[in-house]
């Protein structure tokens, strides 16, 4: 019997549609859950969506491990990423292969979310805090791993964690205040060429709310992210989001209720109960039987599901990667592009003229991570680690330490010691020798962990039981870390970071977990020997000392923690700093994923990278030695304190002056910067506008010694606008290498219609009649060049008719929320005294306002002109009780005020909700309002 649903010669759309009319609505509803049903009597299998893949294959065993996303996108090389992205798919297919049900070809990357704040526990999963360069690199790596193929796709690339999601504190219950503007123009901008252009094919909604309204039922999903893509895309659940939703959410009171809004609003996949879909299917089919869901909702999430299934060439007869085999699982040829994409990403902060090295004949490697290699959450399983020593010993004689203290801990009867079984620790009746000493490793953020000197194995909470048994921090509940909580007369107690419960000890004298902090054990702590003081006398037997320090991605910041500051251990700070004095030639290396301050004076160079994968030591050495020049720029801006950041759930970007686009301080690092072992000229820059298009030109030559790359990066500023524009916004870059003395000109080809922004004023984007200025240089701020230029755009009219809360200019003590469960979206006072103002409101003839809004507690709204305080009062609004999601529409007479004007609307009350204003008798407004 013929059935075109596996015939490959007949339009997906039309195979889709044939198997779904052969599926029953249970089969269909069993299509909806993570681990899709098989379908027997039709010969469909079963299928998986989410395999991890954000930086190499992750979770199934040994596998390339590449650098951490952040440290790709410091390569600055689309190019490269794709690669890198291939070769990952390339290894995702062969674990297939060898094992379908384990290694599904619904790949859970690129992470897309912009970097808007270093402190986010998730910082190395992302790109940079620019929206166009991370949307440039996703859609680099998402194009690597769909494949070549222009119809068949390798597999289904999915774009993480939409929308407006970095924190972990709270995640699941905070709201991310995004006005329009930063919507528009900032977050949304990095998800859409991805989309757009076909390389990533499905999305994950994150945890947590976006102006009131859980981040899996935004409208936008339907609203921005399937209008940009040209074919169907599969939306996905992060793990056990849609429980929340009656869960720590309390959106909505049962599941049928909330998993029939979550498919309305379009998610097709629910992450729920791991392989257990009895539950989810189970309220899926009540939410039919009561009417909250159509089979048509249905049908259509079936079709986005399918479609990914269909274009992964599952039901054709074959597909370009059957030969796919378990022999490119970390082949040479991805050894070799793993330590290219290292040596690539490597970023020089500072070089007083100490690298490249020279002929050296002994090197000191220091630092906690001088001879380790770290696997993040997201990470592969290394198939080998050539660490910083390994790498810098296959060139010289090497010598190392780890420069952590030693230390002994001892209770009031006796020391603590570990068993040399790695069985629990104990309080010992006698002096305990080896066994009661251990190397104490500082991560930073007051999180330390401790080795066992006699076994070399971590401390660890087993059960509420303490014992060495570890190889290090691990696992997603870190249970190998804890704080040091000073108590009377110099002595400490430990506190075990993942349960917040206290070290004590039993009447058998064995260390165990106590939920009381009078009952934690006193401990003095003695350091037996200083990391420091080792570090240095090691420094100065050396010719080179490389002092390897940075963060442990499980510690002090990770997928549900963030960090509470940017500084580096105050231990390997001390170790950088004794060094340095011991041996003025130290080179500090930094391997982190994400921006660091440190207090010691800079050492003559400080190289830096993200945690970058097997072949790390190799391209380190490369990098120092000078066989490589340092090819890597910052995508993300390092400050000089956390102090110069807004508060972390701040996601408005414009108002807080956050992120290189805004910024007004001067950062320690600016976004785009990077050294190079030679210098480079910039010249005759030319910039026309012609055809709706904005060229540049100019003349880089390598004016050192030596070949070398320099990425060359083009921006923009606009000088005269209605509203704050950003200072700085990069434009385009090109990287090219120099021989010396050699010149290339670099170009750029700007449409006008990217100078754009979003005018909340009608409700799309504009551009407007200004003057703008294109710099060009080495990074946002060592801008060599700049040139004037017109662009003849709109002179946007000043505001009149309904005006929508959301598309205020600005406001203060407001939080944007939901103005229902479905759809649309309003702001909501938090203070007394709260509010929100639109600029030049054209109040011609307007006698009296309309106000749509409500307070469960009731309250005042007040309308002044030019000042919330001092301004003349236009109108006073008493606003009744009402329902949550209840508006009334509140009218009163206005005072006369023709002209135009600035009008604030002022809370007299905190929980007053506003979702419009209207203006009777004034003109109509001449565009749409709303923010999205």
């Amino acid at each position: 019997m013929h059935e075109p649903f596996r015939d490959p010669d007949v339009p997906i759309p039309d195979r889709i549609q044939d198997l779904t009319r052969r599926l029953t609505l249970e089969e269909k509803l069993a299509l909806l859950h993570q681990y899709q049903a098989p379908v027997d009597r039709l010969g469909v299998g079963p299928f998986r969506t989410g395999t991890e893949a954000l930086h190499g294959l992750a979770w199934l065993g040994p596998a390339t491990v590449f650098p951490q996303a952040v440290g790709l996108a410091a390569t600055w090389d689309p190019e490269l990423v794709r690669r890198v992205g291939e070769a990952t798919s390339d290894e995702v297919l062969a674990f297939h292969h060898k094992d379908p049900a384990g290694a599904g070809r619904n790949v859970w990357a690129p992470v897309v979310n912009p970097l808007r704040d270093p402190r986010w526990g998730r910082n190395e999963e992302g790109y940079s805090e620019d929206p166009w360069l991370t949307g440039l690199m996703a859609t680099a790596y998402a194009r690597g791993l769909r494949g070549s193929d222009p119809t068949v796709l390798k597999t289904a690339p999915t774009l993480k964690h939409f929308l407006g999601y970095n924190n972990e504190t709270d995640r699941c219950v905070t709201s991310s205040n995004l006005p329009p503007r930063v919507l528009h123009e900032y977050e949304l901008p990095a998800y859409r060429p991805a989309l757009e252009s076909g390389a990533a094919v499905a999305v994950m909604p994150s945890y947590n709310l976006v102006n009131g309204r859980p981040a899996h039922l935004s409208p936008l999903i339907e609203r921005a992210l399937r209008a940009w893509a040209p074919d169907e895309i599969l939306v996905v659940s992060d793990a056990y989001a849609p429980g929340n939703l009656t869960g720590l959410q309390r959106y909505h009171d049962t599941l049928p209720e909330a998993y029939a809004h979550a498919v309305r609003a379009g998610l097709d996949s629910f992450t729920q109960d791991d392989d257990r879909g009895a539950a989810t299917i189970g309220h899926l089919r009540e939410a039919v039987t009561r009417g909250l869901l159509a089979e048509a909702d249905v049908d259509r999430a079936v079709r986005h599901a399918l479609s990914i299934r269909f274009r992964l060439g599952e039901f054709d007869p074959a597909t370009p990667y059957d030969d796919i085999t378990e022999e490119v699982v970390n082949r040479p040829e991805h050894q070799a592009l793993a330590r290219e994409a290292a040596r690539r990403s490597f970023v020089l902060l500072s070089n007083d003229g100490l690298l490249p090295l020279g002929p050296v004949t002994r090197i000191a490697v220091i630092g906690q991570l001088g001879d380790t290699l770290m696997e993040d959450w997201y990470s592969g399983t290394l198939p080998y680690a050539v660490t910083a020593r390994a790498g810098l010993a296959e060139r010289c004689e090497t010598v190392f330490c780890e420069a952590m203290d030693r230390i002994t801990l001892t209770a009031e009867t006796g020391p603590v010691t570990a068993d040399p079984a790695g069985g629990p620790l104990s309080v010992a009746a006698a002096p305990p020798g080896q066994a009661g000493a251990f190397d104490l490793f500082d991560w930073g953020g007051g999180a330390y962990a401790l080795r066992a000197a006699a076994t070399g194995r971590f401390v660890s909470a087993d059960d509420g039981v303490l014992v060495n048994d570890q190889p290090g921090p691990n696992g997603w509940e870190v249970r190998q870390t804890f704080r040091l909580e000073d108590r009377p007369r110099g002595a400490i107690a430990l506190r075990h970071i993942s349960t917040g419960c206290y070290v004590g000890a039993g009447d058998d004298r064995v260390l165990r977990l106590v939920d009381d902090a009078d009952q934690a054990l006193w401990l003095t702590m003695e350091v037996v020997r200083s990391g420091a003081e080792q570090a240095a006398e090691l420094a100065a037997t050396a010719d080179v000392a490389v002092v390897v320090v940075g963060d442990h991605p499980l510690v002090n910041g990770r997928e549900t923690e963030d960090r509470t500051s940017l500084a580096l251990a105050p231990a390997q700070d001390a170790v950088v700093a004794a060094v340095h004095a011991a041996n003025p030639r130290t080179v500090m290396v930094i391997s982190s994923g994400y921006p660091l301050t440190w207090t010691s004076a800079d050492p003559p160079a400080v190289l830096w990278s993200a945690h970058g994968g097997q072949e790390y030591g190799h391209a380190l050495a490369e990098v120092l030695f000078g066989e490589a020049d340092p090819e890597g720029r910052l995508t993300q801006t390092w400050y000089r304190s956390a102090q110069e950041l807004p508060d972390l759930l701040d996601y408005d970007i414009i108002t807080a002056d956050a992120t290189y686009l805004y910024f007004r301080g001067t950062p320690l690092h600016p976004f785009g910067h990077g050294l190079s072992y030679t210098s480079f000229d910039f010249a005759d820059l030319r910039v026309s506008l012609a055809d709706d298009v904005v060229t540049a030109e100019v003349t880089v030559t390598n004016t050192g010694p030596r070949e070398g790359v320099e990425v060359v990066q083009f921006y923009t500023h606009q000088q005269r606008s209605r509203v704050k524009q950003p200072l700085r916004r990069l434009r385009g870059f090109e990287k090219v290498r120099l021989a010396p003395g050699e010149s290339r000109t670099v170009r750029l080809a700007l449409p006008v219609r990217e100078l754009a922004f979003w005018d909340v004023t009608r409700g799309r984007f504009v551009v407007e009649s200004a003057p703008h200025q294109l710099m060009v240089g080495r990074s946002a701020t060592d801008l060599r060049l700049s040139a004037r230029f017109e662009v003849a755009g709109e002179t946007i009219p000043p505001r009149s008719g309904p005006l929508v809360a959301v598309d205020h200019d600005e406001y203060d003590a407001v939080a944007f929320v939901d103005a229902a469960r479905e759809d649309g979206e309003a702001v909501r006072s938090e203070a007394e005294g709260a509010w929100i103002v639109f600029r030049d409101v054209d109040l011609t003839g307007a006698a009296s306002c309309v106000l749509h809004a409500g307070s469960t507690e009731g309250g005042v709204v007040t309308l002044h002109l030019g000042d919330p305080l001092y301004g003349p009062a236009l109108a006073t609004c008493p606003v009744p009780r009402t329902d949550r999601y209840a508006f009334r529409a509140i009218e009163a007479p206005l005072a006369h005020a023709d002209g135009v004007h600035d009008l604030y609307v002022v809370f007299e009350n905190d929980g007053i909700t506003l979702t419009r204003l209207e203006l009777d008798g004034a003109a109509p407004a001449g565009g749409l309002g709303g923010g999205a």
